[in-house]
């Protein structure tokens, strides 16, 4: 840490690894606000998907998927970075990560998106595209918080001004439940 208390980024990504060590509690806190992101980007994703489908009339599942897909990402990626994670990680390898991840998802979900929605389930075709996206959210929802915890910001949670105050909290609570 500087002289005026700001932190350097791998001072304090070194030291996180090696010193600091999320609570359970904490990472449940964490899990919840990317839930919640992640639920907000949902809305995002859907949104934009029910514009294009129903509005624009891009009635091709992948054509309405890959536009909402993308405004969903950029969504998620800010607003769990910023206050999920709470990283001052280098943002373009952060997005970097993101998009090596979304290089490997978006194609496999195109795939089966499409082979999900070529035949007919009995219902409209319209409720059978909204089933396969929701489907696709949730598969989304859970690899993506495995490779945002696991991989993005594994160095680099609560390294931001707000991360290293709340981390001080935790292990200021720790140690006074540790001495009583």
């Amino acid at each position: 840490m500087c002289q005026d208390g700001c932190v350097h980024m791998g001072e304090y990504e070194s030291t996180f690894v090696e010193s600091n060590h999320l609570t359970r509690s904490q990472e449940v806190i964490k899990f919840m606000r990317f839930l919640f992101f992640d639920a907000s980007a949902g809305v995002v994703q859907i949104g934009v998907y029910t514009f294009l489908y129903t509005v624009v009339g891009i009635t091709v599942w992948a054509g309405s998927y890959l536009p909402a897909l993308i405004a969903s990402v950029l969504w998620s990626f800010t607003a769990n970075r910023k206050f999920t994670f709470k990283s001052v990680s280098n943002v373009p390898v952060a997005m970097m990560k993101v998009t090596m991840y979304y290089l490997i998802f978006t194609p496999v979900s195109l795939w089966w998106g499409t082979e999900l929605t070529k035949g007919s389930w009995g219902i409209s075709k319209g409720a059978q595209s909204f089933i396969v996206l929701i489907g696709t959210m949730v598969i989304n929802f859970v690899t993506e918080f495995m490779v945002y915890r696991f991989w993005v910001y594994r160095r680099s949670i609560n390294t931001s001004a707000s991360g290293v105050r709340e981390q001080e909290k935790y292990e200021l609570t720790v140690s006074e439940s540790v001495a009583s």
